[in-house]
């Protein structure tokens, strides 16, 4: 730091703009963050559920996991979440070889001056 001496007094040299140049950056940051907050709460349950489905997808080639249980353990897995209820409309699709489970769904993230709607389509594949 340089310290100047003027008269009596010793001024020394400060660097930025003062209060409001440190607050503003802060101020965006804060801003930034608890839009963050709120979509990423979003975002952790449609991982979740497409994590849901990969497992479910793993273990399908067993003889008795059958189709509709597989739905049936996403629609309460997507309950247990507070997913949509379009979410429970989750459908199946299996050949000899392979299995396909998706759904599709919307969420709307309410934020202070606006809201936004996101659409999430979780989807899991698995070849046997």
């Amino acid at each position: 730091m340089v310290t100047r001496r003027r008269g009596n007094r010793i001024a020394r040299d400060r660097r930025g703009g003062g209060l409001l140049g440190c607050l503003v950056p802060l101020l965006v940051i804060t801003i930034i963050g608890y839009f963050a907050v709120h979509a990423s709460d979003a975002a952790l349950r449609y991982y979740r559920f497409r994590d849901a489905m990969q497992q479910e997808a793993r273990f399908a080639h067993h003889p008795r996991r059958t189709d509709d249980m597989i739905k049936q353990r996403l629609r309460a897995f997507a309950d247990s979440q507070g997913l949509p209820i379009e979410a429970r409309n989750v459908k199946v699709y299996r050949t000899e070889t392979r299995i396909r489970i998706s759904a599709d769904y919307s969420e709307t993230i309410d934020f202070p001056f606006f809201s936004k709607r996101i659409d999430f389509h979780p989807a899991a594949e698995r070849i046997f």
